[in-house]
């Protein structure tokens, strides 16, 4: 299985070895990237197996790609996609899929005529806890769903201060950052129409006087800041925290957020995400009430329990396996290799994408005008 890459940073990298966990023939043989030269150094003897690109343009004509995958910085992710579309060829696309209204809706447009089946990188959707919590909430056990209440705690919330991500203009915020996945996995489970939404952001934490572009290897403080970079020792797995610091007058993103959503039916969600929280103070779920029964889950304790209201009963599930994002990565590289066999459809289609960023957008306009918007597309 020939791969294409635009943008070849750590997403991209891992899901490569993802989809070569389940299928050894997949292999990258273009990358079209800004690092080109760096990553020539980094793969080393084996660069000679791969072309180099300057644009997306000249990879798409000069070699015959069984898949392609963007990974480039958020704001890029809809022009990039409307460059593949056309082609036919299967996508592999990093949220969110579009950081702006006009970006999103060319994506939406060019969508709409496309040729490419695309898999957006919504791995908590497909994440094996939350299948299971599909398969009890469809079976009725708890009755339809009338109220939900959801949140994300960040344990690893530094990464959007210290980082690029600080760069309010690539991320397009945190709600289009964060909970993108967790509107998408609301919209998955819950399988109704979301109306209307209204959100409020709060910047409390992180902010402060430091000189802008301050690194934390240049601050004097870097040995008793508590989100002093130079003092934190990330694990293997988990993404470098950055340099930059987070207390400088140039740090970007909200620290905390929440949103209400309207769903069809008249039923609402409240939605709280957080990023100063840390180690076990961790949490990304949600309580899902009907009137048989409530539902909570949440993916770093791997459990889900369900108390039955008109009996002294509470059933628990725990979950047996840890993996890359909850497990939902594999279940998309598995995915998306059968899509590019021709095997299967997308489990995270580009329409899911294109609705959970509207929402981010919309959610972004509320918290900024302090009004209800309405979630239509005309």
């Amino acid at each position: 299985m020939k791969l294409g890459v635009i943008g070849y940073g750590r997403r991209i990298r891992n899901m490569v070895e993802e989809l070569k966990k389940v299928d050894a023939s997949c292999e990258v043989r273009a990358i079209t990237d800004v690092r080109n030269e760096e990553i020539k150094r980094e793969w080393g003897a084996d660069r000679d197996q791969v072309a180099f690109f300057d644009r997306p343009e000249q990879m798409l004509e000069s070699i015959d790609l069984d898949g392609i995958l963007i990974g480039t910085r958020c704001s890029l992710h809809a022009e990039m996609a409307l460059k593949v579309l056309p082609t036919g060829i299967p996508l592999f696309l990093e949220k969110p899929v579009a950081t702006s209204y006009e970006d999103l809706f060319k994506l939406k447009k060019g969508w709409e005529t496309a040729r490419s089946e695309v898999v957006v990188s919504f791995p908590l959707r497909v994440a094996p806890l939350l299948r299971l919590v599909k398969e009890v909430v469809d079976s009725g056990k708890i009755g339809s769903v009338e109220h939900v209440q959801a949140v994300n705690n960040v344990p690893y919330g530094g990464v959007y201060y210290h980082h690029w991500y600080r760069d309010e203009q690539e991320t397009g915020g945190l709600f289009l950052q964060k909970a993108t996945h967790d509107f998408d996995y609301l919209n998955y489970l819950l399988d109704l129409k979301p109306t209307w939404i209204s959100a409020m952001v709060s910047k409390q934490i992180f902010k402060g006087n430091k000189p802008a572009g301050l690194k934390c290897a240049d601050c004097d403080e870097q040995e008793t800041c508590p989100e002093s970079t130079v003092r934190t020792r990330m694990l293997p797995h988990e993404t470098p925290a950055g340099e930059y610091c987070c207390f400088a007058e140039d740090t970007g993103n909200e620290d905390s957020g929440s949103a209400l959503i309207q769903y069809e039916t008249g039923m609402h969600v409240s939605y709280s995400q957080n990023f100063f929280a840390r180690k076990k103070a961790a949490s990304r779920g949600a309580r899902l009430l009907g009137y048989k029964g409530t539902l909570e889950f949440d993916f770093y304790t791997n459990r889900i329990k369900v108390y039955l209201h008109h009996a002294p009963v509470v059933e628990t599930y725990e979950m047996t396996d840890e993996a890359a994002h909850f497990g939902g990565d594999a279940v998309l590289a598995r995915n998306f290799i059968d899509v590019m066999k021709g095997k299967a459809k997308s489990v995270a289609p580009l329409e899911a994408g294109l609705l959970s960023a509207y929402m981010c957008l919309k959610a972004r306009d509320s918290a900024k005008t302090r009004s209800f918007q309405p979630l239509r597309w005309d």
